[in-house]
């Protein structure tokens, strides 16, 4: 099997290539050589039991995607995008990539495909996101609730979304959209992301560090942890997709909690100490940006179709403790 990753130096590309260097099979398949791309080229896996190749690329340059697509990868796991912030203060660079990059590489597939005879037709997973649906929100969003995006980086990833199901109703490429969680904690440096600080006032804290938290305590928001996104792809990269039907995207599970039950759950796993050195101040417009964005899903579908998490918050610090602080902290 061959695979590409668009996306691979990002957090969750690079946890996604770790595992897959780590086992060497998707399914059950073996991998033998993995292209690895990102705006910035991407880190070779040490010890893979298959061949890489890595590159800087400009998805939203058009030359790259017929290129990316030339050695037709079997399975290409499709991360790239820029974050909810940065899509929503830069609005060309937000389409540019999130959505023209996206419907480079569909459209190239689609040209392969006809090259081909029909012969060529990868499985494609796509990270779409929860925020593709908008406020007013029942209790409780179940998979019947419809998507009504209320940021540029939301409607970005719905229009993916329906271009993914198109093609593949198509039979172009067999997709699957996988609507992510908040993913936290997410190692690393803070970045654009509108949600970063529901990572920070863990994250920080539990490197010794100050942590701003910019919204009040009730905000309630749906959590899955890096180690989770990459076990959503990994299943979905070996999903039975005649299961989908012609629904080829699906929210995934999570955990549900306010940002005073994340603390709690700080407070348990890593005592007062830690809790200590969130500071709180106030920001309007993460707060407003917070508002519309949905807190609570059940995941139904996804969960019968065999896609796991955490059973609670606690377990996600636990599981960021072992991964970036090789299960010890102080």
């Amino acid at each position: 099997m061959k695979i590409l990753i668009v996306g691979a130096a990002g957090m969750i590309g690079r946890k996604l290539v770790e595992r897959l260097a780590k086992d060497g099979v998707i399914g059950g398949v073996k991998i033998t050589h993995a292209d690895l791309v990102d705006i910035v080229e991407p880190a070779a896996p040490q010890g893979a039991p298959f061949a890489t190749t890595t590159a800087a690329v400009d998805i939203a340059a058009s030359y790259v995607a017929p290129k990316l697509i030339a050695g037709e990868p079997d399975a290409i796991f499709l991360l790239a995008s820029i974050v909810s912030g940065e899509a929503e203060s830069d609005f060309e660079k937000g389409y540019a990539i999130n959505l023209d990059g996206t419907r480079g590489i569909f459209e190239a597939i689609r040209q392969r495909h006809l090259r081909t005879n029909g012969q060529y037709r990868p499985r494609v997973l796509f990270t779409s996101s929860i925020a593709v649906f908008g406020a007013p929100f029942p209790s409780v969003i179940d998979d019947e609730y419809f998507s009504t995006p209320l940021t540029s980086y939301g409607t970005q990833k719905a229009i993916s979304e329906l271009l993914l199901s198109d093609f593949s109703r198509r039979g172009f490429f067999d997709g699957v959209g996988i609507r992510l969680p908040t993913i936290c904690v997410r190692p690393g440096k803070p970045n654009l992301a509108a949600s970063g600080f529901f990572s920070n006032i863990i994250r920080e804290p539990l490197a010794g560090q100050h942590a701003v938290l910019p919204v009040s305590e009730d905000v309630r928001h749906w959590h899955a942890s890096p180690r989770s996104a990459v076990g959503f792809l990994i299943h979905a990269a070996s999903l039975d997709t005649s299961r989908l039907g012609p629904r080829r995207n699906l929210t995934m599970p999570g955990v549900s909690v306010t940002v005073g039950e994340q603390i709690e759950a700080l407070r348990k796993v890593a005592g007062e100490a830690a809790v200590s050195r969130i500071r709180r101040e106030p920001n309007e417009t993460i707060a407003r940006i917070v508002a519309g964005w949905p807190s609570n899903f059940n995941a139904k579908r996804a969960l019968g179709l065999g896609f796991n998490v955490e059973a609670s918050f606690e377990d996600i610090i636990r599981n960021h403790i072992e991964e970036e602080h090789g299960g010890r902290i102080g």
